[in-house]
């Protein structure tokens, strides 16, 4: 072979050239890490108890979850969070280099084994695991310059237009609303009238439970049918509710003599606000925060030019204002 090149120099000398030439294209692009990971990764599990305080939280959900996922495969610790306002929030920590899609799933795992020991209420609202980071990269607040617009309408336009954007940018684990204000119809109960009508908060629960539902009616004229049918007609209801007038028209009792008990006769109905717990406010005003969270191994800096760039882009839907001052404010 060593004879071959070199009674063969021209050949030897093109070899050479070309295998040169295939190295230098090649390294620019191979998949050599430039620097190590230093992150560990981070899956987060939340989950909301409504009305419970935090010592109730932390003994009927926070601690039957941590029971559970104590000695998942790759973890080296994990830290809880129980608030008054009924959150619960934990953070898993595993080794550095683990691979974070294993690690939810194994949490994802561990979570619904303590799903049955869980109040049915906070099945119900749901749990949450989330890879994500535990530092704050970036939070956007959503303000009204000229005050039109209150942080109930911020909160909900920020959930129906924003939220989705922001979470599809690649190296986004999680967002957060500081201030968050989610629509909710809210039932204010007067415990005079109750009383006076022998009615409990548990027979208006169940009625506004019974009658605010979806339900498939089916049709007329469905085969089989008689000979000389003709027409099927499919049968819609009205469903889930949507309106106070609606919701004050919910029958909780029915007399005898034919009179019925509805919500309006003992309460109180207004569109608002599923909690309103926290508060958050920029430069005196009313403001909703998004608080952003990276993915473990995301570029911190990349991914906050993009989120600007992101905001820049939504800003040009934004509803008009009096007042030709921006919209949003990035912190």
């Amino acid at each position: 072979m060593v004879d071959f090149f070199i009674n063969r120099p021209v050949l030897a000398t093109v070899l050479a050239i070309l295998i040169t030439l295939i190295g230098g294209i090649s390294i620019p692009i191979l998949p050599i890490a430039q620097f190590p990971e230093i992150s560990p990764p981070t899956v987060n599990v939340a989950a909301t108890f409504t009305g419970a305080s935090s010592e109730v939280v932390e003994e009927t959900v926070t601690t039957p979850i941590e029971e559970q996922i104590n000695g998942v495969e790759g973890m080296t610790y994990m830290s809880s969070d129980s608030s008054n306002d009924g959150t619960m929030s934990i953070n898993v920590t595993f080794e550095i280099g683990y691979d974070l899609d294993i690690a939810a799933v194994d949490v994802q795992n561990r979570v619904q084994l303590a799903t049955p020991r869980v109040p049915e209420e906070v099945s119900k609202y749901g749990l949450s695991v989330i890879k994500q980071s535990t530092s704050l990269i970036l939070v956007v607040n959503l303000i009204s310059p000229d005050g039109s617009r209150d942080d109930l309408f911020l909160s909900n336009y920020i959930d129906i237009h924003i939220s989705d954007v922001l979470k599809r940018i690649p190296g986004v684990g999680n967002l957060t609303l500081f201030g968050e204000r989610e629509y909710s119809m809210r039932i204010w109960l007067n415990p005079d009238k109750l009383a006076s009508l022998s009615i409990t908060t548990t027979d208006v629960a169940n009625a506004i439970e019974e009658q605010n539902v979806q339900v498939a009616a089916g049709s007329i004229g469905q085969p089989p049918i008689p000979k000389g049918q003709q027409f099927q007609f499919i049968i819609t209801t009205l469903g889930r509710l949507e309106t106070v007038e609606e919701f004050e028209d919910i029958i909780i009792r029915a007399n005898q003599d034919g009179s019925v008990v509805r919500i309006k006769d003992v309460a109180t109905v207004d569109l608002g606000a599923e909690t309103y717990t926290t508060n958050s406010t920029l430069d005196g005003g009313e403001t909703v925060g998004i608080g952003t969270y990276q993915l473990p191994g995301a570029n911190a800096l990349d991914l906050a030019k993009e989120i600007r760039a992101a905001m820049e882009l939504l800003k040009e839907d934004f509803p008009t204002f009096d007042l030709p001052t921006k919209a949003y404010s990035g912190i």
